[in-house]
């Protein structure tokens, strides 16, 4: 049985390879695992709804009512740049097709020439200047392409990121060029977010204890005594990483390229990319231009699905064809009249009539005694 062809529209990122999970109709793009991405939205924002609760309505009372204010204004600043870290693209490079991925072995096979059997072949690597310093480009086995300056291939995501930074499971996403700044906001604003908790806990406590004693005022607290736990033990991992990620933008240098040490190794090769000033490097990567992405995720792309002949032709409404032309001559409306058109003429039913009995052989008569006595009858007047 033949198979027909139906092309459906589908969004590209419904066939985007690689282990990213999308939602809203590809515009959320994370990874698979973000169970430690909903760990870090819950401390955030469970921490603090406990400082709204118990410490911002004495504070705004006792000591000033701009407490609460910037508490909250620098909430939703560390929850926008938390979620447009995580729901963003952060600049994966999309796969060769089958015909550029053949047309790449076909370059790579005449460059190295015939390799014997048992040797290992030459590494896939190509050669460009930037700033006058060669730079090595890697070619990636998974994608089928050879890697962009600075682009890495992440083995949690399975794709090429360029500017690769790191992956980070506290967010849910690949750190690369596209969401690098936002990631960095996110860990300077919550420094300072959970300095400020740890500063006015610390000052809820000293107020309340001039009144009513210190162990009083735990007892009375206990939320108090959980955000200053919290914020103990999440203050030196946070700050830290901030500072980190401070000296690495005064380099112009990413978080994959340091522990590598691609640009402080034994060669001692200078970084091509650094400004040489650190002010100028932190401003080409918090205030430069911002790219756009070459995923195309809502674009719209034909999937073809080959379906049997017989389940693409529609079942007829009837099984008898011959019915559905057969003219009907009796009136379908009482007390109409017939056409005369299609009234049967005389020489059609004459015609009708004759015909069985032509079509139908007549048997020869049997013998019977009636017409023998009817014989002997008329003989007997002769004699």
């Amino acid at each position: 049985m033949s198979a027909v062809m139906i092309t459906r529209k589908v969004r590209k990122w419904e066939k985007l390879p690689g282990k990213n999970t999308f939602c809203c109709d590809g515009r959320v793009m994370m990874a698979r695992q973000k169970g430690v991405f909903y760990l870090t939205l819950f401390l955030i924002v469970g921490t603090c709804s406990l400082f709204f609760a118990f410490e911002c309505p004495y504070l705004a009372v006792h000591l000033s009512p701009t407490v609460p204010v910037f508490a909250i204004v620098l909430f939703f600043f560390v929850i926008a740049m938390l979620l447009r870290t995580s729901f963003s693209d952060p600049g994966v490079l999309p796969r060769a097709l089958p015909e550029e991925a053949t047309f790449i072995e076909m370059e790579i096979e005449a460059a190295n020439g015939n390799v014997p059997a048992g040797q290992r072949p030459p590494p896939r690597i190509r050669n460009v200047q930037i700033n006058n310093q060669i730079v090595k480009l890697k070619y990636c086995y998974t994608c089928k392409i050879f890697r962009p300056p600075r682009a890495s291939h992440c083995s949690i995501c399975d794709n090429c990121v360029d500017r690769f930074d790191h992956h980070c499971p506290w967010v849910g996403n690949c750190v690369g060029k596209r969401n690098y700044r936002y990631f960095y906001m996110f860990t300077l604003s919550l420094s300072l977010l959970t300095i400020y908790i740890f500063t006015f806990d610390i000052v809820h406590v000293v107020m309340r204890s001039v009144d009513n004693g210190f162990l009083n005022t735990l007892k009375e607290t206990p939320g108090t005594v959980l955000e200053v736990l919290v914020c103990f033990f999440t203050l030196w991992s946070v700050v830290g990483l901030t500072g980190f990620h401070t000296y690495l933008i005064s380099l112009n240098q990413t978080t994959n390229e340091d522990i590598k040490g691609s640009w402080s190794g034994k060669n001692r090769v200078q970084n091509p990319y650094s400004h040489k000033n650190c002010f100028k490097n932190c401003f080409e990567v918090l205030c430069g231009p911002t790219y756009p992405s070459v995923l195309d995720r809502r674009g719209v792309m034909q999937e073809g699905s080959p379906v049997s002949a017989a389940s693409a032709v529609p079942p007829s409404s009837s099984s008898n064809p011959v019915s559905q032309t057969t003219k009907t001559t009796a009136p379908l409306i009482p007390n109409e009249h017939t056409p005369d058109d299609a009234k049967p003429s005389i020489a059609d039913s004459a015609e009708k009539n004759s015909s069985p009995r032509e079509e139908t052989p007549m048997a020869p008569p049997l013998a019977s005694p009636e017409p023998d006595a009817e014989v002997a009858v008329a003989k007997d007047p002769v004699h």
